[in-house]
């Protein structure tokens, strides 16, 4: 038979991992791959189809292409359908049904396009023979897919039938379960595989349904996932050739090694989820090969053993996470549980992951990825430096650069030797290196150390906004050469760089996200740990020019009531609660700040008790009626740093720093004690104090105190007053 134009889907975000499975089952044939958008095309011949439908753990799909042409229009759409010869791939006795995919094209309803190429179909077959086939949208004999991208067509038979993650032995889940292409896709990327398992165990303490063990239990025993389906799309296809299925099947039964024993445990909390992860191995034959066990995360001992544990799970949330155990406490106790093995590695997938912070491990992979509906982060660990599974080598940077980005790297490395001496000096773990120094380069570099590998950093490089002079195309090189050279200066990865452009964000978009990764990293301030966000917001959270502001209300705390206004993340608050302070109330309007706030107070261990106090409000409702928010007169310390500018929809009027900064400070130091300082600091440039403030109040302007070393080439970064009742 001549070749066949086939194209697989995997699962999006795993195109390697797939390309390679794929490369590895097709290696004894005459097949050719290469990677595409969305998949891997194939030129083989039917035992590639066979040996993929059976075989392959990460695909989904598999098309045989019959046909290319334009579809502009219904018109042509249905003529050029009409024109393939459909009786050479089933009769009118057989059942089909039409799917379509369409994207950026003139036909723009894929259920219509559906009808007119069933209809094409269908006619053909009347006017040719008489009669037509049936409609059978379950499982039809042929399915035919049909994709539309800018009007170009593509039309194929889907051989696969169904999606191939369907395996046939999971009738049965417990709450959002994972597709098993996916979850096989994540057990290979971890490192687990017929040769790894010999030598390694597999873990998963949140086994659920079982997905996972069952995947890795198959990939074990060298069991072909698609040998126990009874359904696929070639079966009734008129070019089907039953000797070479047959062949193929046999091939696959021969290769099960039934004399492995791999070391694979699987435990759950919910004892029906237990009940239903052994009946889907049993129904998969590999009961045997999973040691099951009810335990609960919290109690969970995983002992340390000669064998590296390779850990992957999806851990539990809505119904299937019990009340008394939050998402929070689920992850503190995983990553306890698992820095007392040995060694070994863990790939997690959830839809929480601004908590993996919680783990305390060391990250080594990251990808987003969609778990159904929901936006999901697959992120992998190492919880010891011993373990045997290599991380891949990264690749080394060409030591050829630009010469005219030179300059901007001579810069850099002075800056950078400067300040990372003064740095380990002073016990500061975050610092600026770099701040518009050179005008043709103007961007300010943060450096982020892990507070979890102290060698590993992260670099965040923010963009300040080109003058309209500057043409756009002028500008947007100027910054890749920026990051070039910062790449090259540090001799790090892209992954660990992290790019913005500063410019005045008005209305809705001030609090918008630049990206939806959602991971938070764990950085330190003297005794304090503080969470960042690098890829999600325009700023970190954590403002590294007020790092002497925070040490000096922590300084001061000891006994005292302090009240955070505009807390933002918290950082002044946790200061202050490790500090000694008896009392801290933190006001926010924004929700996504008072959670991160909160979890900024737990990991530094002010989780529990009354203190502190979260409130979200508008500030300048709250000021004006403070008994609203039972906030009565009586604070020690109010830190005031609001926003430059806000036009939040929540708020019945923009607040303009300038011109309404005079009644937030009135208005504060009514709630401040008599012997009490308020702290009022603000980033707006060319700002200037009211003058009508010193009236009635003592004054100091700290500013020049409050600018630390690594932002002096910069002392206007912000300015800073402590303001006091007057005697």
């Amino acid at each position: 038979m001549t070749d066949l134009k086939l194209f697989v889907t995997g699962h999006k975000g795993f195109e390697t991992t797939h390309f390679h499975e794929l490369r590895l089952i097709l290696a004894e044939t005459e097949a050719k791959l290469q990677r595409r958008y969305g998949g891997v095309e194939i030129n083989g011949d039917l035992e590639s189809v066979y040996r993929i439908c059976l075989h392959s753990r990460t695909s989904n799909r598999v098309f045989c292409e019959l046909a290319q042409f334009i579809a502009s229009d219904e018109n042509k759409l249905y003529q050029a359908v009409y024109q393939i010869d459909w009786s050479a791939h089933f009769t009118s006795r057989h059942s089909i049904a039409v799917s379509a995919t369409l994207s950026r094209s003139s036909l723009d309803h894929s259920h219509y396009v559906s009808l007119k190429v069933k209809d094409a179909i269908v006619d053909q077959f009347r006017e040719k023979l008489g009669s037509r086939p049936v409609i059978d949208k379950q499982q039809p004999d042929c399915h035919i897919h049909i994709n539309i991208h800018q009007n170009q067509a593509s039309i194929s038979l889907d051989l696969s039938g169904e999606s191939l993650h369907r395996r046939g032995y999971r009738l049965q889940h417990a709450g959002a379960p994972l597709k098993e292409h996916l979850a096989a896709s994540m057990i290979i990327n971890a490192g687990w595989n017929y040769e790894s398992a010999k030598s390694h165990r597999f873990i998963d303490p949140m086994c659920g349904s079982g997905t996972f063990a069952i995947e890795a239990a198959l990939i074990a025993a060298n069991i072909a996932p698609g040998l126990d389906r009874d359904y696929f799309g070639f079966s009734k296809w008129l070019k089907h050739d039953q000797a070479i299925w047959r062949r193929c099947i046999d091939l696959a039964e021969a290769q099960i090694d039934s004399s492995v024993h791999p070391v694979i445990d699987a435990s759950d909390y919910d004892p029906e989820a237990l009940k239903i992860s052994q009946a889907n191995a049993a129904r998969a034959g590999v009961e045997e090969l999973i040691q099951f066990s009810q335990v609960d995360i919290s109690q969970q001992q995983l002992q340390a053993d000669e064998r590296p544990a390779i850990v992957v799970s999806n851990p539990p949330y809505g119904e299937r996470l019990k009340s008394e155990q939050g998402l929070a406490a689920l992850y503190t106790n995983l990553g306890h549980c698992l820095r007392k093995i040995q060694s070994g590695r863990l790939y997690l997938i959830s839809a929480s992951p601004d908590l993996y912070h919680r783990l305390r491990l060391n990250r080594i992979f990251k990808k987003a990825v969609k778990n159904g509906p929901l936006d999901c982060v697959i992120a992998g660990f190492e919880f010891s430096a011993g373990a045997s599974i290599k991380t891949p080598e990264p690749e080394k940077r060409k030591k050829v650069v630009d010469q005219s980005i030179q300059p901007l790297i001579n810069r850099l490395k002075k800056n950078s030797k400067h300040v990372k001496r003064w740095a380990n000096r002073n016990n500061v773990s975050c610092y600026r290196v770099y701040d518009a120094d050179l005008p043709e380069f103007s961007f300010a570099l943060d450096v982020y150390q892990s507070d979890i590998t102290h060698d590993l950093c992260w670099y965040h490089l923010q963009e300040y906004q080109a003058p309209r002079t500057i043409d756009a195309e002028v500008a947007e090189k100027r910054i890749e050469l920026a990051k070039e050279a910062v790449l090259h200066t540090f001799g790090i990865e892209e992954s660990l760089l992290f790019c913005k452009t500063r410019q005045r964000q008005r209305g809705k978009k001030q609090y918008q996200k630049q990206d939806h990764q959602g991971e938070l990293f764990r950085v330190r301030e003297g005794d304090a740990v503080l969470l960042i966000n690098l890829s999600d917001y325009l700023d970190s959270g954590l403002f590294l020019d007020h790092r002497i502001t925070r040490y000096r209300v922590k300084k001061m705390a000891e006994g005292k009531s302090v009240l955070n206004l505009f807390c933002y993340t918290g950082s002044v608050s946790v200061q202050a609660m490790l500090g000694g302070a008896n009392r801290v109330v933190n006001v926010d309007m924004s929700s996504n700040y008072l959670s991160w706030a909160k979890e900024n107070h737990a990991i530094n261990g002010f989780e529990c008790g009354e203190q502190p106090v979260f409130i979200r409000a508008n500030i300048l409702e709250l000021l004006q009626t403070p008994g609203r928010y039972d906030l009565e007169r009586g604070f020690d310390i109010i830190f005031l740093d609001p926003p430059s500018f806000s036009n939040s929809s929540k708020m019945p009027e923009p607040l303009d720093i300038q011109r309404d900064h005079e009644t937030l400070i009135t208005d504060a130091m009514k709630l401040l004690n008599s012997q009490g300082v308020l702290i009022f600091s603000t980033n707006r440039r060319g700002f200037k104090l009211s003058d009508n403030l010193s009236g009635s109040m003592a004054i100091t302007d700290i500013s020049r105190d409050t600018i630390p070393e690594d932002f002096k080439r910069r002392p206007q970064i912000h300015k800073c007053w402590e303001i006091r009742h007057r005697a």
